[in-house]
């Protein structure tokens, strides 16, 4: 056992379980260590020895606890922990054990609720070198997940000592057994329910007329899990329980993935299939939204490995429905409107409860705020990698950002300021062409060969027009000037 353990961490209890294979022993080990914040952190791992002499062990569950962690009495011999949507139960194999395990377990919880430590903080982030040795065979990793309220359990589950079944129910559950076979192979569209009890009280050698309620119910119940599982997309299916019990269609649809969206239903077929469970009911007031990021990625991986993904829950009505919803809005950046159209179409009895609906329209939300976020990024780190922006704010109005700073010109007064400019230019070219007019009639006068003369007069003809680029260069910057920040801007 200790072998297992990282050389930092230390045992602070050790307790036998039952368990419901003969030749296994389990054993929950509470183990801590110093964190981050150099306080103490606890978790709980379940060890499996896969018969009584082996001395080697391997881990089958790793459970943190957290701050909201509440521990439970079965009432028989056993507890349950509750943590961050995860349930697990525990029944030592004597009194003495139980006592000693509770004890550790509500010193250790009572530390997690002083330091408050949650899920996604840097508290008992060294429990994923645990969670990456999880190695025990996967009916030990089935126990130890195993759930005290299922109502439905693949056949292979070890037998329980439960409480004999009344005369009704026993006959109940050969009616369920029976009428599935028979409708299996019946032509349900010309065939009444009638005729299915008579072909049922004759397979069962018995009067069946009290329970014909109970038996129109089971096979509407029937009906709904008969259907085939709904192609929502190119790799994940939308189904029920029975579409996750039947393994040729699982088979035939090419599925490596199941996604379990129940509390009530175990998985058929875990040696054979991926799975990943949400352990929730339909309710209303069920948290399913915490568990999208999770039921993403698990589709994403079904996807990246080229397998198919059947995402069920009892009805493949309410839970799976809902969850498909949210990995199409959040894969495709639909609105909840789309993405709701879109599988209601594909499977015409999706209906998500109205607490499912009010997490979806909370879920859009966040999409649509994180893509905002992302857009204001990037724009951000495009603006400040624009090696021409500090000059933008330098360029004249129309040509650049400054033009977006100071505002755009009033019409009308920018065509006043181009009028006045225009008539600047003209008055200084007119000015000019007078300049050389003179010049060129004092050079045509007699006399005037002199050379100081000439020279005296080239100085005045340079300082002339050195004055009417000065004066250019003059009116084009109080042009600029008046374009860039008019006088009637306000900045305020």
């Amino acid at each position: 056992m200790f072998k297992v353990l990282r050389s930092e961490d230390r045992i602070k209890l050790a307790v036998r379980l039952e368990s419901g294979w003969s030749d296994r022993v389990r054993y929950m080990v509470v183990i801590y260590t110093n964190g981050h914040q150099d306080t103490e952190e606890n978790i709980v791992l379940g060890m499996d020895f896969t018969d009584k002499d082996s001395k080697n062990c391997s881990i089958g569950m790793v459970l943190p606890l957290w701050s909201d962690t509440n521990i439970h009495l079965d009432g028989d011999g056993g507890f349950s922990v509750n943590t961050a949507g995860r349930s697990h139960v525990f029944k030592p194999v004597s009194v003495q054990a139980m006592w000693s395990a509770l004890q550790v377990l509500h010193k250790a919880c009572e530390v997690s609720r002083r330091f408050n430590y949650f899920p996604g903080g840097i508290a008992l982030t060294w429990m994923a070198f645990y969670e990456s040795c999880i190695t025990s065979e996967q009916s030990c990793i089935n126990e130890w997940n195993a759930m005290t309220d299922l109502e439905t359990t693949r056949s292979d589950s070890p037998t329980m000592f439960v409480d004999r079944p009344t005369e009704r129910e026993r006959t109940e559950c050969l009616i369920k057994a029976k009428l599935r076979n028979i409708m299996m192979f019946q032509d349900l569209e010309n065939i009444t329910s009638k005729e299915i009890r008579n072909e049922l009280e004759q397979h069962m050698s018995c009067n069946l007329k009290e329970y014909k309620e109970f038996i129109d119910n089971e096979m509407l119940l029937i009906l709904g899990q008969m259907d085939k599982a709904t192609l929502i997309f190119d790799h994940v299916y939308l189904g029920s329980e029975w579409n996750a019990s039947n393994l040729e269609e699982l088979r035939d649809c090419g599925v490596g993935y199941i996604l379990n969206v129940t509390r009530e239903i175990d998985n058929f077929f875990p040696g054979m299939f991926s799975y990943h469970n949400v352990r929730v009911y339909d309710e209303d007031a069920t948290d399913l939204l915490a568990h999208w990021n999770d039921t993403y990625n698990f589709i994403v991986k079904a996807k990246k490995n080229n397998s198919k993904c059947l995402v069920h829950c009892k009805m493949g009505v309410s839970r799976s429905a809902s969850t498909v919803i949210a990995y199409a809005m959040k894969e495709y950046s639909w609105s909840l409107e789309k993405a709701y159209n879109f599988v209601k179409q594909k499977r015409s009895i999706a209906q998500p409860n109205a607490g499912f609906m009010r997490q979806l329209a909370e879920y859009e939300g966040i999409l649509d705020a994180r893509v905002f976020i992302e857009i204001e990024d990037v724009e951000r780190d495009a603006l400040l990698e624009d090696e021409g922006f500090p000059m933008a704010h330098l360029a004249l109005p129309g040509e650049g950002t400054a033009a977006q700073t100071c505002g755009r010109l009033d019409p009308l007064e920018d065509m006043r300021l181009r009028l006045e400019f225009s008539t600047l230019e003209e008055e200084d070219e007119e000015e000019a062409k007078k300049e050389e007019a003179e010049m060129a009639a004092l050079a045509q006068t007699p006399g005037n060969s002199d050379g100081k003369r000439a020279g005296e007069e080239a100085e005045r003809t340079e300082e002339s027009r050195l004055g009417l680029a000065n004066l250019n260069t003059n009116n084009s910057n109080r042009l600029a000037a008046k374009r860039s920040c008019p006088a009637a801007f306000d900045v305020s």
